[in-house]
């Protein structure tokens, strides 16, 4: 397992490129490789981000991992809850021996205390990939299956200022509940390339972003830092990035593009934001 330590926003404005990539980016090689599961622990509300690729076997949530060492559990979600986002061909996650099928941008939240999770894919030729975030958890709730149809959804932004988009809410109050754990995925429509602006922080919450469905050699440029010093990440498909509660987080695409955003930390209040003026931003 990865491991991500919490980073002063002092240090980070002297960060060179490499120095940031290595603290908040998540590779999409390291990600999804061929029947491995990848995790990254962020002490920053000690989030997980995993990455899964089954080819050729069935593979389990703890596979590779410590979770004794690295949790201090005797299973993976003993004290955790889960998003999980299907990002490629479809695919199995089998929970205490019961099934979901996850069809592209399906979505499942597994709740605290699930004990055995696996991961499958329906063609080797067209394996699934599933992308997902863990947080701790204090109680139990119930685990779900969403379909892109019965996210709730939110049109927003302007062509005018190349933001239009749909929010589509997955894991959200408005769908389920959860401890803290809130997921869901924007899809900007052709012609947009900015996922939010004006940008903003939220104190009292982090952030993980991965940018998926943009065109070949295009790229999204991830914006982040405090707002009077700002910083950027150069981002291809399928990377993930970690965004702490004081850095802004929003991107502008050489194309438009879809992505996932997982939240965790205070609240699940999906508007409790400070937004900051562009003018006022350096």
């Amino acid at each position: 397992m990865d491991i991500r330590y919490s980073c002063s926003p002092n240090d980070v404005k002297r960060y060179t490129t490499q120095e940031l990539r290595e603290e908040f980016l998540i590779n999409h090689d390291e990600l999804y490789q061929p029947d491995k599961v990848h995790a990254v622990y962020s002490h920053v509300d000690r989030m997980v981000t995993v990455g899964c690729m089954p080819v050729s076997k069935k593979l389990a949530i703890d596979d590779g991992i410590d979770v004794w060492a690295n949790f201090g559990t005797h299973y993976f979600l003993e004290r955790r809850e889960i998003g999980i986002f299907n990002l490629a061909g479809s695919g199995k996650i089998e929970v205490d021996g019961k099934v979901y099928e996850l069809d592209y941008k399906d979505c499942l939240y597994i709740t605290k205390g699930a004990k055995e999770v696996f991961f499958s894919s329906n063609d080797a030729n067209n394996p699934a990939k599933f992308f997902m975030v863990s947080a701790p958890a204090h109680t139990s709730y119930e685990t779900r299956l969403i379909k892109l149809a019965d996210a709730a959804k939110r049109k927003v932004g302007d062509a005018n200022t190349s933001n239009l988009r749909v929010i589509n809410q997955f894991i959200h109050p408005d769908v389920l509940k959860t401890c803290q754990l809130s997921m869901g995925m924007t899809a900007l429509e052709p012609g947009s390339i900015w996922n939010t602006m004006p940008a903003h922080t939220h104190e009292r919450r982090m952030e993980i972003y991965t940018y998926f469905e943009m065109p070949d050699n295009n790229v999204v440029f991830h914006f982040m830092g405090q707002p009077q010093e700002t910083r950027h990440i150069v981002m291809q498909k399928f990377d993930a990035v970690i965004s702490p509660s004081w850095s802004i987080h929003s991107g502008a695409g050489t194309a438009n593009y879809t992505f996932i955003w997982a939240m965790g930390g205070e609240n699940q209040e999906f508007d409790d934001m400070d937004v900051i003026n562009p003018v006022n931003m350096k």
